[in-house]
């Protein structure tokens, strides 16, 4: 699995081996493959409003992002799980034969495996066989492009992988001890593989840590300047990064793809009003994330957590855009971010993609969000409903700013480009000495004005502030 590349080499082989421990392996591009469906209906499966066939399309859209070729795809009904298989008998001959005739090399099962029932089905159909959980990391293995997001993601692979060890060396027997009740077959590898990854997993740990303490160093920094920061969020494939490139500039790689970024990125954005904020880019979400992969990145998302306002950017022509918000707030949830009606950070939800809807639809939606503060339209490809999205971002950011009067002298340049560079001149009016300017400011820029500047100022609330 590509993700292994820079794990313990025993790691490596489990992987390799084609035991119950590995990803999709290094395949091949093109390589056929079957993508599963499992449309479970015993009373355990996850409550996702989405059809089983809308379900199977996002996991051949995981499996297309690591350039398989889908050859054989279908919504399988499971009425009760099987703990050794997952399915039934019969069902699996029908695959077995299916996969044959097609030649399929991988088997994607969008859905949590344990290592028996991966093992049995590898055993059965006859070919590699990998869950949705370890499409995930594969795909993240493939993405990641910086220091950081390697050890994130060979992190979250290496746990993964730790519980699948199990059985993985019958290839390694060897004799029980003596007396028949010391080892037994390939448990000395077994345990020396289990220890290398877990060393591995402790190392991976310390250096992430120590990631953190850079960023939170970071954040400090930016608190003293500062800068508000404004957090991109959304369900992969939403067009974030299509988004973060339209409104400052960059460069950052985006395509119609599932996961086509993950590493964080952070430009500066100015506002209409001349006001600069920290627009931050982070990873895309997808229903189920690997519990391993939330824990790994947290580092990264902490970003979300730090945010003054988050962009919630949904792609509204997606026929389960609904599904897929809830998918995000759920991991949003799971990161501490309370909802805004809590109390919690000020979410925007901006609405992307209008230029695949047809005329009506769109004139509905400008409709629907001209009436709300907390929705907005746009295209980030064709660039409209743009400049209406950085206003909204400054109306929102300034929502609990105060309007002072700052009398400053004129000699005082200092002051007045702190002014400027911090808050937003409504007004401006000079004498021959003093300068006056009326500025909305954040309370805390406010305090921080007085405490540098205060003793040459005079400050006093704007008229009908």
């Amino acid at each position: 699995m590509t993700v292994s590349r820079n794990g313990s080499g025993s790691g490596r082989r489990a992987a390799d081996d084609g035991s119950a421990g590995g990803g999709a392996g290094r395949q091949p591009a093109g390589t056929r493959a079957c993508v599963i469906h499992p449309n479970i209906r015993d009373g355990q499966a996850v409550d996702d409003p989405r059809s089983a066939e809308a379900r199977l399309a996002e996991a051949v859209g995981l499996a297309e992002a690591i350039d398989l070729n889908v050859a054989l795809r279908q919504v399988v009904r499971v009425d009760r799980r099987r703990p050794a298989s997952l399915f039934g008998s019969g069902q699996i001959e029908r695959l077995a034969a299916e996969i044959a005739v097609a030649e399929v090399s991988v088997t994607v099962v969008d859905a949590q495996l344990s290592p028996v029932q991966q093992r049995n089905l590898e055993r059965n159909l006859k070919c590699k066989v990998i869950d949705r959980t370890g499409l995930i990391l594969e795909i993240f293995g493939e993405r990641a492009r910086t220091k950081e997001g390697q050890l994130q993601v060979e992190l979250a692979h290496l746990s993964y992988q730790r519980s699948r060890l199990v059985r993985s060396w019958t290839h390694l027997e060897r004799q029980r001890g003596g007396f028949g009740f010391m080892g037994g077959p390939g448990e000395s590898q077994l345990e020396i593989d289990r220890r290398l990854i877990t060393d591995r997993i402790a190392r991976l740990r310390r250096e992430l840590e120590q990631v953190k303490r850079t960023r939170d160093l970071h954040r400090s920094a930016r608190r003293k300047v500062p800068y508000p920061v404004v957090a991109l969020v959304g369900y992969t494939n939403a067009g974030k990064s299509t988004l973060f490139n339209r409104l400052t500039q960059a460069q950052v790689f985006a395509r119609d793809l599932l996961f086509a970024t993950l590493d964080p990125t952070m430009r500066r954005l100015e506002l209409p009003g001349g006001q600069e904020v920290i627009l931050s880019d982070t990873v895309g979400f997808i229903s189920d994330l690997p519990t391993d992969l939330v824990a790994a990145f947290r580092a990264t998302l902490e970003e979300v957590l730090e945010a003054d306002l988050i962009l919630h950017v949904r792609d509204i022509a997606h026929p389960d855009s609904e599904a897929q918000r809830l998918s995000v707030l759920e991991v949003l949830r799971d990161l501490g971010v309370e909802p805004e009606d809590e109390g919690g950070q000020p979410v925007l939800e901006v609405l992307n993609k209008i230029d695949l809807l047809d005329v009506e639809s769109r004139e509905v939606l400008r409709s629907q969000t001209a009436r709300r503060s907390d929705q907005v339209c746009v295209s980030a490809v064709g660039g409209e409903g743009l400049d209406h999205l950085l206003a909204v971002i400054e109306r929102r950011l300034q929502a609990g700013h105060r309007t002072v009067l700052c009398s400053v002298d004129l000699s005082d340049g200092a002051a007045i480009a702190w002014l400027y560079r911090h808050g937003h001149v409504c007004a401006r009016q000079d004498e021959a000495q003093r300068a006056h300017l009326t500025v909305r400011l954040d309370p805390a820029d406010l305090d921080r004005f007085r405490r540098r500047h205060g003793a040459h100022s005079e400050i006093r609330p704007a008229a009908g502030a």
